[in-house]
């Protein structure tokens, strides 16, 4: 009996630990059902927190109303100046001043290697709390900054008219991609072309930059121009509206064009009409005064003029002006006035060199009542808009 007692004991021990041995099996796969979503849910929980904290704390909200809910009014401002690249304080004034854009002139990339432009307009990038348009002028020909350095292009661009010479219009939009395509090497997003003006006369101040053919051959470049540069994500900007033609140079006296509006319309509108149409990113206005539409103030200053492009052909893009320190604007307004005129009539970017003085002035404008903030963000929200098209910010 005695022996029989140790072997049931013994017996009866397996079966304890058998017994336990199940039960915590059990107990930890239950363990692990009912906590782990538990922990799953409060990682979630504090990813969710964490994205939240970094979205708010960097402000890069989802869309560009919640973008310009969360500027502020100097920022917002800031994005309307297309500046010329300043001499000094370049990194500085884009931090200062939340500047949009800037534009690069021939002495802003002489002298320069490929590896020093493209560091150079990085560094302008990395400054920004928004990224930046980054113009430059490359009709082709006479007016082509990259071409002015032979160790960024092998070869001048070619002008509008040389192309169209050598092989019509499919000449011209096999060049704006080539072209397209070493502008955004070099971080250039905005080529300022296409050139929109009709002109005929060879004594004409336009007419080496234009296609040099009537209205509709103009408006069929414009067009083709446009779309190719839209397919390259470049951006493209039609000027100078209303239309040079045969007239002088606004860039060294004030002009009057006296032409009528009728004939603006079938001649000079027609190229802007068909590149709108072709979608057009933005247009540049003149300096020239347009008797005919307003007689008494510089296109680009003019609500006229932009009411004619709003609501006449039906333009939502960007309206710009041309460079505020042409003698055509500047020897009729004030540097400190002429940036706030400008958007007070209707222009949604300024080219200006004289940005550190004009955006005081227009931040105070806004403030007071002058400038009405909701049309300050109906133009921020189209370069923004633009900025986005161009894939510059994320959606």
């Amino acid at each position: 009996m005695k022996g029989n007692g140790i072997k049931a004991l013994i017996f009866m021990s397996f079966v304890l630990v058998f017994v336990l041995l199940i039960g915590g099996m059990w107990y930890f796969m239950h363990e692990d059902q009912t906590t782990t979503p538990t922990t799953e849910s409060s990682q979630v929980v504090s990813t969710s927190s964490s994205e939240t904290t970094t979205t708010s704390s960097e402000s890069k909200p989802k869309t560009i109303d919640d973008r310009i809910q969360a500027m502020t009014v100097e920022e917002k401002v800031g994005q309307l100046f297309f500046a010329r690249v300043p001499d000094v304080q370049q990194i500085e004034d884009i931090k200062e001043y939340d500047l949009g854009g800037y534009v690069l002139f021939g002495r802003d990339v002489q002298g320069l290697t490929e590896r020093q432009l493209k560091d150079k307009i990085l560094s302008y990038q990395q400054a920004s709390k928004i990224p930046m348009l980054i113009g430059s002028d490359e009709e082709g020909g006479l007016v082509s900054r990259l071409s002015t350095n032979p160790q960024l292009v092998t070869e001048p661009f070619a002008s509008p008219q040389t192309l169209y010479a050598q092989g019509g219009i499919p000449a011209i939009v096999s060049d704006t991609k080539q072209k397209a395509d070493t502008l955004r090497s070099y971080g250039i997003n905005a080529g300022l072309f296409p050139v929109a003006d009709v002109a005929t006369d060879p004594q004409a101040f336009i007419y080496d930059r234009t296609l040099g053919q009537d209205a509709q051959l103009t408006a069929d470049y414009v067009a083709a121009v446009t779309k190719a540069l839209k397919e390259e994500k470049v951006g493209s900007t039609l000027k100078h509206f209303p239309g040079y033609g045969d007239n002088r140079d606004s860039h060294v006296e004030i002009v009057t064009d006296t032409r009528s509006l009728e004939e603006l319309r079938q001649v000079d509108f027609v190229p802007f009409a068909k590149g709108i149409e072709a979608g057009a990113d933005s247009i540049l206005v003149s300096h020239n005064i347009v008797s005919s539409i307003d007689p008494t103030e510089p296109a680009s200053i003019s609500p006229v003029v932009h009411k004619i492009l709003r609501e006449e052909l039906h333009f939502n893009g960007v309206i710009m002006t041309d460079d505020m320190d042409m003698a055509g604007l500047a020897d009729f307004i004030s540097q400190d006035e002429a940036g706030l005129k400008a958007l007070q009539a209707g222009n949604d970017l300024v080219m200006s060199s004289s940005y550190d003085v004009q955006i005081p002035v227009v931040i105070a404008a806004v403030e007071n009542g002058d400038y009405p903030e909701s049309q300050l963000d109906a133009s921020v929200k189209r370069v923004l808009q633009w900025k986005q098209d161009l894939g510059l910010l994320a959606n």
